[in-house]
């Protein structure tokens, strides 16, 4: 059976737009606040959906890394 894997979000609560990312970085979901959504700016939506997926990717990787470093901690691994 596979595990299921904890999903991360970014940015946390509160932001006009929120990006959910598996471990892997398979985006699971994306939450607009209605506010943002305007037909005569729709150049500050596209920013900001790519600023919440950059930052959810950052988050991620923090997170994959904190959790690698958890597991190796103490190991003898040639090369690191």
């Amino acid at each position: 059976r596979e595990r299921q894997e904890t999903p991360i979000s970014a940015p946390p609560g509160g932001q006009m737009v929120t990006v959910t990312m598996t471990p892997t970085k398979e985006v699971v979901g994306v939450k607009i606040d209605p506010q943002v959504v305007s037909p005569d700016d729709v150049e500050m939506l596209q920013d900001l959906v790519l600023a919440a997926l950059a930052e959810c990717g950052r988050k991620v990787d923090e997170t994959v890394q904190a959790k690698m470093s958890g597991l190796t901690a103490g190991l003898k691994l040639p090369g690191f």
